[in-house]
């Protein structure tokens, strides 16, 4: 909904309306006196002009809101039950605060103010006109004022489902992530040399632990040798493209080395002072730059020349030797309020569009590791949540944070997983990476020469348990990664409030501490501390109906029920909802890179079910025009019988393998009597320890139908 006091409406993009072309052809417009209304069918807009900008005397909404209550909604209207948002950042946050509105509210409705923002003109930014965007609250204008309106109501009861998908309609989907962001990080503000980093990779193998990305902060480049600019926290060095050989002398050999253990790169980026006269690429930022500019011109992310110029030599050059892409660390709003020239922009949601556009060269997945933007930010991922202080409230918000920050299109944050700085607490730092192994990322990240967070330094039963966590991160791979599919699909988040999936249910919206991850699995990870040698923690969660089993123990639970889980050090609480197979992979200290030869199928036993292997190349846009695999998995059950059946993979990607093996496992069953593949007997394993049944297929074209039946290990096993 558009007002334009001098009628200057406008039809361009902005950073959130990205797609001003999306349209509803039936509606219905009918004119009645002086009022237009506008009906969907679900929703009643009427308008009477007046003369003056929108407000309850001329506007009014009318649609079937949560539990089917009629609501009446007029400019001015209070969202009181908003569901919450995702912040810019969580900077310094050591517990929960107030956050900000999202899309989703138990009201029925999100309003969207757009008013002001700039305009997208071919690819780059410019200043809308009509005046400043009007100062927040937006939303109760009873007298005309100067700028125009620009307004986006979205109306959808209680259908959040619907709801991210409208948002997606008017500003696009989520993209995938690269599959590797997914995976395993290290990362640590510290003065690491070429070899301490060589020497970090091989501990990592050598305690047994995954690694796919080495995250290099700020030392990685020099410092000590810039005499202009605005610096940052008493440092004129604090920006840097130039690499310092005294720590890494031969970068390209570093690279090259990290390339061939598959360990991608990414570097600290904090650009406020742009490329200056003391880099060595300055010479050629300036011959990109018009005849006549002056020596050190200051960072000017609205200049599309200057922008162009930057990434061509502050970036370019890098990225040629192996770097795979940029930690936007941007903290310098109190040096540069705005984009120059276009007053009302901040520089974060403006850098995020143009960094994670430049990332996408050579036709690659866009990569922009930077803060959260705000509306309109969820179309670059992943995001990065800031520099959190280690306390047990922080990773307890964090938990219920992650799973919010969903519900306006943020789905991807890779946290300081154990908290940036803070106290040295083991017991906290598992519980924290227990949680990381179940979100978006697994990044670990610190300050200090006494806080460093490589899981084996933690002394045990700590570094055991995060061993665990580590590896069911990798088994989950496969799934996780189906997810990721999932949300770029249907735009629904990677970890989805409760009430996502449940929204007529009260105990959705009582449990901020559990979320489902993906479609089948339940998660409420520990976020307080425990008691005795194994440090006991009691966690109230809520199982919605169905039949759910813990997914490395087998227990199963009844579901709409509520439950005083106990869990030791190295338990953690994930629960599965029983039938549906559940795609796994073997251990490997590359989780995300290493070629799926052998696939595990896990079904817990419940109503017959299906899900689906999805692979793709994990690295370009290719995913968008076809390239990509699926595989049907399916589960049947009749009487003691069950039918599993791995179907054909249809499509093809590079780099798919043309076999592979299967591994079926049954948890929580009695004993088989036999088994058969294609009609033909085959072996079945039980572990008795962890009652579960095990078939085990030998490579097999992809191409190929593979149907097993397995006699009499179909009676659940007792509730423990």
């Amino acid at each position: 909904m558009e007002y334009a006091v001098k009628g200057g409406f406008v039809d361009d993009p902005t950073l959130f309306a990205c797609n001003r072309d999306a349209r509803f052809s039936d509606a219905s417009i009918s004119r009645v006196e002086k009022a237009i209304a506008i009906d969907t069918g679900k929703l009643r807009l009427e308008y009477r002009p007046n003369g003056k900008p929108f407000s309850a005397e001329n506007l009014r909404a009318v649609f079937p809101g949560s539990n089917d209550r009629e609501v009446a909604w007029t400019p001015g209207s209070k969202n009181e039950c908003n569901l919450g948002g995702p912040v810019a950042t969580l900077d310094g946050w050591s517990g929960p605060r107030k956050l900000p509105d999202g899309l989703l509210s138990r009201d029925g409705w999100c309003l969207i103010d757009d008013s002001g923002q700039p305009l997208l003109r071919n690819g780059w930014i410019a200043q809308r006109m009509g005046g400043a965007p009007p100062k927040s609250p937006l939303l109760n204008h009873q007298t005309p004022i100067a700028s125009d309106l620009d307004w986006y109501l979205f109306a959808y009861g209680g259908d959040y489902r619907e709801a991210l998908g409208a948002l997606a309609s008017i500003s696009g989907k989520v993209p995938m992530p690269r599959k590797h962001v997914l995976g395993s990080w290290y990362c640590r503000w510290h003065r690491y040399t070429a070899d301490d980093f060589r020497e970090i990779v091989r501990e990592y193998k050598a305690h047994d632990f995954p690694l796919d990305i080495l995250v290099m902060d700020m030392d990685w480049h020099t410092q000590s040798d810039a005499r202009s600019g605005f610096g940052h926290a008493r440092n004129l060095g604090w920006t840097g493209y130039t690499w310092n050989k005294e720590l890494i002398p031969d970068p390209k050999a570093l690279l090259d080395d990290l390339k061939k253990d598959r360990i991608f790169v990414t570097l600290n980026d904090h650009p406020c002072d742009g490329m200056r006269e003391h880099e060595e690429n300055y010479p050629l930022f300036m011959q990109l730059l018009p005849v006549g500019t002056q020596t050190n011109p200051e960072f000017s992310a609205g200049d599309q020349r200057y922008m162009d110029a930057f990434f061509k030599s502050a970036h370019a050059p890098t990225e040629r030797e192996g770097v795979d892409f940029w930690w936007l660390d941007w903290q310098q709003d109190y040096i540069y309020p705005s984009v120059r020239g276009i007053p009302y922009l901040e520089h974060l949601p403006w850098l995020n569009y143009l960094y994670y556009r430049a990332s996408e060269a050579g036709g690659k997945r866009g990569a922009s590791f930077s803060r959260w933007g705000g509306w309109g930010d969820h179309r670059h991922p992943i995001h990065f949540s800031g520099d959190t202080k280690a306390t047990w409230d922080m990773l307890a918000f964090q938990v219920s944070f992650s799973a919010i920050s969903g519900n306006s299109g943020c789905f991807y944050w890779a946290h300081d997983i154990g908290g940036f700085t803070g106290e040295r607490n083991p017991e906290m730092f598992t519980r924290w990476v227990q949680f990381g192994a179940l979100s978006a990322a697994l990044r670990v990240h610190s300050c200090g020469d006494n806080l460093d967070r490589r899981p084996w330094l933690w002394g045990e039963p700590f570094v055991t348990a995060m061993r665990s966590a580590y590896k069911l991160r990798v088994s989950l791979m496969p799934y996780l990664y189906l997810s990721v599919r999932q949300c770029y699909d249907e735009n629904i988040p990677l970890l989805r409030p409760m009430y996502l999936d449940y929204p007529a249910n009260e105990e959705a919206y009582r449990n901020p501490q559990q979320y489902m991850l993906g479609d089948r699995l339940l998660a409420a990870p520990i976020a307080k501390p425990g008691t005795g040698s194994d440090f006991v923690v009691e966690q109230d969660i809520w199982f919605p109906p169905g039949t759910w089993h813990h997914f490395l123990t087998g227990e199963k639970v009844a579901g709409n029920t509520r439950v005083k889980y106990k869990a030791g050090i190295g338990d953690i609480p994930l629960f599965v909802k029983g039938g549906a197979p559940i795609p796994l992979q073997a251990d490997t200290p590359r989780m995300t890179t290493t070629p799926l030869g052998a696939l595990i199928v896990r079904i817990f036993p419940g109503e017959d079910g299906s899900s689906t292997l999805y692979e793709d190349d994990g690295q370009t846009k290719e995913y968008q025009s076809g390239q990509y695999a699926k595989t049907v998995l399916e589960s049947r059950r009749v009487n003691d019988v069950l039918t599993v059946g791995i179907g054909p993979a249809h499509g093809t990607y590079k780099g798919q393998v043309a076999e592979r093996g299967y591994r079926i496992e049954l948890p929580s069953t009695q004993e088989a009597n036999t088994a058969t593949l294609n009609g033909h007997s085959i072996p079945v394993e039980y572990n008795r320890d962890k009652q579960t049944n095990v078939i085990t297929i030998p490579d097999r074209p992809i191409g190929e139908a593979q149907t097993v039946t397995i006699q009499a290990a179909v009676i659940d096993t007792p509730v423990h």
